[in-house]
């Protein structure tokens, strides 16, 4: 398996399958993806918190399956779509006048021996939806987790941050903040963007120098 890198991040960022960086934090729901075949019942959630990289899963997943990929908040009755392959974003957002249609959509999609794959930063018991039928069909979903970094992958993620951002960190630096931040996606997405401000505004170069004073005055 090729090493990979991906992330939630804003337009601009490369959403390709080789952009995706694999780790033992993110190599379950990485295979997961890959065979959708296998999935209890042709449905899969993948879980975890923001900015660990399930919009740009689910992007290479709809490229490989040719589905068709929306957020939760974006459903409104009527609904249809021929697809075969269908993927939801952001369970947690959906309206509760859409639980009806998604309901009948998971329903469609079993009948035709369709995949549904559907991602949330909480797990499914934990979705704010009220209709029973689609409640109980939703919390019998096998899940796929991502779990906060490893170091591994907290140091391709800080890399790739500052690659976005057209910056080539020296690899001391990269260390050094892979062992001072904590182990999250979204501390790593905090620093680099903190410190590209602080060089811009001070005219000065990113280095440990600056990481350091960035990091011992949080404020």
């Amino acid at each position: 398996m090729s090493d990979q890198l991906a992330f939630d991040w804003p337009t601009g960022v490369a959403l390709g399958p080789d952009d995706f960086f694999v780790s033992t934090a993110n190599a379950q729901a990485f295979a997961m993806l890959r065979t959708p075949q296998t999935w209890p019942e042709q449905k899969l959630a993948l879980v975890g918190p923001k900015g660990c990289g399930k919009s740009h899963l689910a992007r290479v997943f709809q490229t490989q399956s040719n589905g068709l990929l929306i957020a939760a908040n974006e459903i409104t009755a009527p609904f249809h779509t021929n697809a075969q392959t269908v993927i939801i974003e952001d369970m947690e957002m959906l309206n509760q006048a859409a639980e009806e249609v998604v309901f009948h959509l998971h329903n469609n999609l079993r009948a035709a021996g369709g995949s549904l794959l559907l991602t949330s930063n909480q797990p499914p018991s934990r979705w704010p939806i009220a209709l029973p039928d689609l409640a109980s069909r939703m919390q019998a979903t096998t899940i796929a987790r991502i779990d906060n970094p490893d170091d591994a992958l907290l140091s391709a993620l800080i890399m790739k941050l500052f690659a976005d951002r057209q910056i080539n960190p020296q690899p001391a630096l990269v260390q050094y903040l892979t062992s001072r931040i904590e182990r999250s996606f979204a501390a790593a997405a905090d620093i680099v963007t903190r410190l590209d401000t602080a060089a811009l505004a001070q005219r000065r170069k990113i280095n440990k120098a600056l990481a350091s004073e960035l990091l011992d005055n949080p404020n």
